[in-house]
């Protein structure tokens, strides 16, 4: 035998011992939780008795995988004789139906142990619902999907298969898994962060509180270990293919060695499933380890006593009155001393019926020593004083602190929150710059025509005009800004991570799905960002902050591409060249993950809708004036809307014909290179608006920008070689700070409606659908690139209309005019959300007397129009 075949049973041995070893330790995990739960708890739960049933799909589907092994998983074909194939194609099909289902299993079990934590946190427990139904039925569709791999279904184990059957090739429903799967991984394993890093406890405790719920991690470490097989499993399943193809024959699935490069997937498909059920079975072994090794749990220099939290509440108690030599006082029901001690029922949460409350089950060791005095005290204590109500105390533990609002921070106070928010463009922008080279490799690879590419294009923008009122909406206007960064994150990471089916099928569908979902993640995030830099400091100076940030941004557009261009320009334009850039997908979408979970932690400022109405009160009244029975501040919303959807068709109209445009204009120059200028000289306008607002007024900036750019377009329709090279450029340049100048105008005096300004203001970035598919069209059957421009000429003009209507209206120049001390400085607000409070500032400061409500010194103006 080839040393290459390795030995006559190749793989067998390993997958069979590797298999066997993990299902002995589940096992044995499974059997100590269900030991701690019924012995020491004495409680079954319905968690419990799902990671039972988690265990017995487990041993069936490890089963098949050794009956597989016997038949011939892990040799090569021709070491597998023909007799065997029904059996090892039978056991083979098992494992596969099997699959799903004990993942569906083992993650409803962990979901249902989370809807069981006493938390008050709603979005919590609804973001668990959302999960259980993601888990269930995504994992029903697949089911369903691997039952019916076969058309018929017992073609799956017909050898040879019959020429009338239809069968998809399990290796691409695996994969076509893989975005599932991961997603609730990480979903599972950052759920509780928030409320377990939020608890007071002791620091080792609550160390290994997080830790015991890290243990997911694993899990998603060994999933894409599993894809590492996956892919080499599809990838040598290609070359025989290919190999079999240049040959002349014709082969099918069960030809293509597929139980020598299939059984290392199935292998590392049975320890995921095995890893999922130990890790969940984790949490359940904290009593064991309570009761057997104590010290495990203990921070140094704590007592026993105080650490033994499964110990009896009644001796635990006695105990400590004699440690501390009090007198006795009366027995106390054995319900009050289990109860999680809050100062009020928390929603769902009940007496708790067994031996053992959960707090005392999941947190601090502490809890069931203390006698009811002293623990009514603990909870007097470790509970916030005087919360406002609205703001949540997961498990009442959590300190949450009030900060200054986002609208009262002065130049220096804004320096964090907006370097923090800005680091979120450059990478914002990086990814997305990543993403259009390998959308372009895919596209190329799949050889999709120009109509293709368009609707791809189009349903990316799409994705803005759903995403904003759909989900921006409602997670800015009741979780705040902050919350906008982390959902927004978070969909657009799962968008990227829906490229591997669409990647694996070739699927042109999957991929316009794909896009839609990335630019709908985008959106949300967009709906944060812009309004976010803009409010965040002194009102003068939004647009300024905001062509900074987008500067950044632009930059890292550019080298992305930079990169990409580097890692995959000379990639064969074949299938495994695909394979290659699913890994640069899955990068991104992990680290935008872990970019989210980050962002939760970064201390930012928010903003109330009352903070922001105080905010944008002016002693002139400018944003209170009205145009035709029409507040102004309205007028000025619909012209931004409207000019900001006709600017990014513009953008997009030009950004899509530059390639074709400079092939036509000067077929001898390097595109890429001339691209790459183009989105540089793009950038440095953003800087270059920055510094000129010091010094200019915005709609100023705005006309002269719009102008530049319909000047420079036309001439670019009239030109070619380096002239017109030059002048299109020019065109990227006035392009760079039109859309920061004109979202930060419409967004000007809008107080309490400035969530929903941004709102409308994102959707409008839409505009780059409608446009893009009428330059192609002029492109392809008309005169060319080049009087293609003029679809970029008219939606350029369109633009004008907002710093037209600007600079007519004395109303609306008065109100988008940038002033300093419009209002009182920031610096000497108080963080008060009172309209009155905040009213009183208006005041000139001669005299001084204390304010009754606020405890504060307060100046008041005398009223004799000085």
């Amino acid at each position: 035998m080839d040393d290459s075949h390795g030995s006559f049973r190749g793989r067998s041995g390993a997958v069979l011992a590797v298999t066997v070893i993990m299902l002995l330790l589940t096992t044995l995990f499974v059997s100590l939780r269900m030991l701690s739960r019924a012995a020491i708890v004495k409680k079954v739960t319905v968690d419990d008795y799902l990671i039972l049933l988690a265990w017995a799909i487990a041993v069936g589907l490890s089963s098949a995988i050794c009956f597989g092994c016997a038949w011939g998983l892990g040799r090569h074909e021709e070491n597998v004789p023909n007799s065997w194939q029904t059996n090892l194609r039978k056991a083979n099909y098992v494992f596969s139906v099997l699959y799903q289902p004990a993942l569906m299993a083992t993650k409803t079990s962990i979901l249902a142990f989370y809807l069981t934590l006493p938390t008050s946190n709603k979005s919590f427990k609804w973001a668990c619902i959302g999960t259980l139904f993601v888990v269930n039925a995504g994992g029903l569709a697949l089911g369903l999907f691997t039952v019916f791999q076969c058309r018929p279904v017992g073609a799956a184990w017909y050898v040879p298969t019959p020429s009338s059957a239809h069968c998809t090739d399990i290796i691409t429903i695996y994969l076509s898994s893989t975005p599932l799967n991961i997603i609730t991984d990480l979903a599972i394993l950052f759920l509780p962060m928030p409320i377990l890093t939020g608890m007071r406890l002791p620091k080792k405790q609550k160390i290994v509180l997080v830790i015991t719920f890290s243990f997911g991690a694993f899990v998603a470490v060994v999933d894409v270990i599993r894809i590492v097989y996956l892919q080499g499993a599809a990838r040598s399943r290609l070359r025989e293919i290919a190999l079999a193809t240049a040959d002349g024959q014709m082969r099918d699935a069960e030809q293509t060695d597929f139980s020598w490069y299939a059984s290392l997937s199935f292998m590392w498909s049975a320890v995921e499933v095995n890893v999922g059920i130990m890790c969940a079975c984790v949490p359940g072994l904290k009593p064991l380890v309570a009761r057997f090794l104590p010290r495990l749990l203990r921070d140094s220099g704590d007592s026993p006593l105080r650490n033994d939290s499964f110990m009896n509440p009644d001796d635990a108690a006695v105990d400590m009155r004699k440690a501390q030599r009090v007198p006795s006082i009366p027995s106390t029901p054995d319900d009050v001393l289990r109860r999680d001690f809050s100062l009020g029922p928390q929603d769902g949460q009940g007496e708790d019926d067994g031996p053992m409350g959960m707090m005392d089950f999941l947190t601090t060791p502490e809890t069931a020593a203390f006698p009811p005095a002293e623990r009514t005290q603990t909870a007097l204590t470790n509970t916030s004083r005087a919360t406002p109500p609205g703001t949540s105390n997961f498990f009442d533990f959590v300190d949450m602190k009030g900060r200054k609002s986002l609208v009262q921070t002065s130049n220096r106070e804004s320096v964090f929150p907006i370097a923090a928010v800005t680091v979120l463009f450059f990478i914002w922008g990086f990814e997305y710059g990543l993403l259009n080279v390998l959308n372009q490799q895919f596209q190329r690879v799949a050889h999709m025509n120009a109509n293709q590419g368009t609707s791809i294009h189009s349903a990316y923008f799409a994705g803005y005009f759903f995403g904003p009122p759909l989900i921006g909406r409602l997670v800015l206007k009741h979780w705040g800004f902050k919350a906008c960064f982390t959902v927004g994150l978070s969909i657009y990471a799962s968008g990227t991570l829906i490229f591997w089916p669409a990647a694996v099928l070739t699927s042109f569908p999957a991929f316009v799905i794909t896009n839609f979902i990335v630019a709908f993640g985008l959106s949300i995030l967009e709906v944060s960002a812009n309004p976010f830099i803009t409010l965040c400091g002194p009102a003068q100076y939004a647009e300024i902050r905001l062509n900074l940030s987008q500067g950044v941004q632009a930059i890292g557009s550019i080298v992305a591409p930079l990169i990409a261009d580097r890692a995959f320009i000379r990639t064969q334009l074949s299938a495994p060249s695909l394979v290659n850039t699913q890994w640069a997908y899955l990068g991104i979408s992990l680290f935008t993950i872990f970019l989210a979970v980050a962002f939760y932690y970064i201390p930012l400022p928010e903003a109330s809708d009352e903070e922001l109405e105080d905010a944008a009160e002016r002693l002139d009244g400018a944003n209170k004036a009205s145009m035709f029975n029409i507040n102004i501040i309205w007028i000025t919303l619909g012209l931004g809307v409207f000019s900001e959807f006709c600017y990014v068709g513009a953008q997009e109209v030009n950004a899509t014909l530059l390639g074709s445009y400079l092939r036509v204009i000067a077929p001898t120059y390097n595109v890429s290179n001339y691209t790459a200028i183009a989105h540089t000289v793009f950038a440095v306008s953003r800087f270059v608006a920055a510094g000129l607002g010091f010094w200019i007024k915005p709609r100023f900036l705005l006309v002269f920008f719009i102008a530049g750019a319909i000047l420079f377009e036309v001439l670019a329709m009239n030109y070619t070689g380096r002239t017109g090279t030059a002048m299109i450029t020019m065109v990227y340049f006035f392009e760079g700070p039109i859309f920061a100048l004109i979202f930060a105008q419409a967004l000007r005096g809008m107080g309490r409606h400035t969530k929903f300004a941004s709102v409308l203001l994102t959707m409008a970035v839409s505009g780059g659908a409608p446009f893009t598919p009428i330059s192609n069209v002029l492109t392809l059957s008309g005169p060319g690139p080049m009087y293609a421009l003029v679809v970029g000429v008219a939606t350029l003009a369109g633009t004008m209309v907002m710093p037209i209507g600007l600079n007519l209206s004395p109303l609306a120049r008065k109100q988008v005019d940038p002033i300093a001390d419009a209002t009182t400085p920031a610096d000497s607000r108080p963080s008060s959300t009172s309209s009155r409070a905040s009213k009183a500032l208006n005041f000139l400061h001669i005299g001084k007397k204390d304010d009754p409500a606020n405890g504060a010194e307060w100046h008041e103006r005398k009223n004799d129009g000085t």
